[in-house]
């Protein structure tokens, strides 16, 4: 039997899929970052699964055993709190081992905060760059940011609420008006994303919110080959956009994508 790595919920427990429910039903063992969280997802679909912990701190302790269970056959799931293992949480040292044996691993996906804070952003396109949590002092949060500045597509990372303020003030100040959007609470019942540029964000959340936090960052002038003043054709559509209905700032946004005119700058020549 395989290993199975699924995909678990990141807030609302209803974004469950039926494979990775199947393969906590079928697994001999369920092994879980937090054996409660799990047991939560659990009982609200009705398993009774065994259940162990893996985590950071005993990965390494545990993995011996867990590769002799896999060798006999035995149906092993792996699961985080939220979301894929292996992504910014525990498991990637076991299925690096499991793959290096020739074990079969099967991954089931599922929910991802990375993914939706991009898609909910509106900054999405075809390329992006996912960094997990952002560094926790501020010197290598702006050495980071000087590294981001030619990246030619969105940024995604997590951060934490307490943190939130100072890290987009200091992205603000190394990056400048860049589009971003702050997803806090995803899937789950007090969801809220708050879009704007990096010293409008800065400011709205000037004292720390509550919950988790996905953070996105858009693609800059560097990466996206933006031109600084738009033409008059540019600004004729924005007008024409906002003409038929639409807000100023959403029929810049458009324009931009579209022409590559800077959105800033076609707000502020259409008005």
């Amino acid at each position: 039997m395989p290993l199975a790595v699924c995909a678990t919920p990141i807030g609302n427990l209803e974004d469950v899929t039926l494979r990775v429910l199947a393969a906590l039903r079928e697994a001999d063992l369920v092994l879980c970052e937090d054996t409660r969280r799990t047991r939560i997802l659990l009982d609200r679909h009705g398993i009774a699964a065994r259940t162990a912990s893996f985590h950071a701190h005993n990965e390494a302790s545990r993995m011996p055993e867990v590769l002799e269970r896999l060798r006999r056959g035995e149906a092993i799931a792996l699961v985080s709190d939220a979301g894929l293992p292996g992504v910014n949480d525990p498991g990637a040292g076991l299925l690096r081992a499991a793959a290096s044996e020739g074990l079969p691993v099967t991954v089931l996906p599922g929910p991802s905060a990375v993914e939706t804070a991009l898609v909910a952003s509106g900054l999405g396109g075809s390329r992006y760059q996912f960094v997990g949590y952002l560094p926790r002092r501020e010197g290598e949060l702006r050495t980071l940011a000087a590294e981001l500045r030619r990246w030619p597509g969105a940024v995604v990372a997590f951060e934490s609420p307490r943190r939130l303020p100072r890290s987009l003030g200091a992205l603000a100040d190394e990056l400048g008006e860049r589009d971003a959007a702050v997803c806090r609470e995803l899937t789950k019942r007090f969801e809220e994303v708050v879009r704007g540029t990096l010293a409008e964000l800065a400011e709205r959340f000037a004292e720390a919110p509550r919950g988790e936090i996905t953070l996105v960052v858009g693609a800059g002038t560097e990466g996206r080959g933006v031109r600084a003043e738009p033409g008059e054709e540019e600004l004729s559509a924005v007008a024409e956009l906002v003409a038929a209905g639409a807000s100023r700032r959403a029929a810049a946004d458009v324009v931009s994508r579209l022409t590559g005119a800077a959105r800033n700058a076609l707000y502020r020549g259409s008005l």
